[in-house]
């Protein structure tokens, strides 16, 4: 159920959030992970914090966490808990919907990443054209699926997608609503889908 705002004019207002500071991940082994990360991708090892005891929630879980600097400043980071044991995936989920994705600076450097990690023998897929941005995508020692992106709109485009956005997700939601009653009433079996298709090369016939 979605969170709703309460007297939202008493309330100051949302603070700047400049950018991603970390995300966390559990890794099976700390030192094949920073092989990767480090010898690899290139992300410099920056920071480890380890106890005996979580700090947010106070349970008992020794572990070392340690993190990964990217150039912006932010981090990609994980833990190991000391019992070579990897994150299950989701029963739920397919594979390609969980991943993160880094951003390089042009096509020439995604092309160049691609050549190294294949060098390295990891499995690469792409790349592949996503019209605003090219990818290419692959998987770390712990399964967590990575993408690396080279923008191709500038600004200026972005700006401009970002017009219709909220107009093309409230007709998303409007439909969603028809599909759940529809569900409900035994008239919809099937996944609903998107009200327009911005991939068409990839329709099967």
């Amino acid at each position: 159920m979605a969170a709703v705002l309460k007297d939202a004019g008493a309330l100051p207002a949302p603070a700047p959030i400049h950018q991603l500071h970390h995300v966390a991940y559990r890794a099976k082994d700390a030192e094949e992970t920073r092989r990767f990360y480090e010898d690899i991708l290139g992300l410099p090892l920056y920071h480890i914090i380890q106890s005996d005891v979580v700090p947010s929630t106070g349970e008992y879980c020794p572990y070392t966490h340690f993190f990964f600097r990217l150039q912006d400043g932010s981090f990609i980071a994980f833990f190991d808990l000391g019992d070579d044991t990897a994150s299950d995936p989701s029963p739920n989920t397919p594979k390609w919907v969980q991943h993160i994705s880094f951003r390089v600076d042009s096509i020439d450097a995604l092309k160049a990443m691609k050549a190294r990690l294949e060098a390295s023998g990891i499995e690469v897929l792409g790349i592949t054209d996503h019209h605003i941005f090219h990818s290419i995508y692959f998987f770390d020692p712990n399964g967590i699926r990575l993408e690396l992106t080279a923008q191709l709109a500038d600004e200026f485009q972005m700006l401009q997608e970002s017009k219709t956005a909220h107009a093309r997700l409230d007709e998303w939601t409007a439909r969603k609503q028809q599909w759940r009653a529809d569900r409900a009433a035994g008239k919809a079996t099937a996944p609903l889908k998107p009200q327009q298709n911005d991939r068409p090369e990839f329709v099967k016939k």
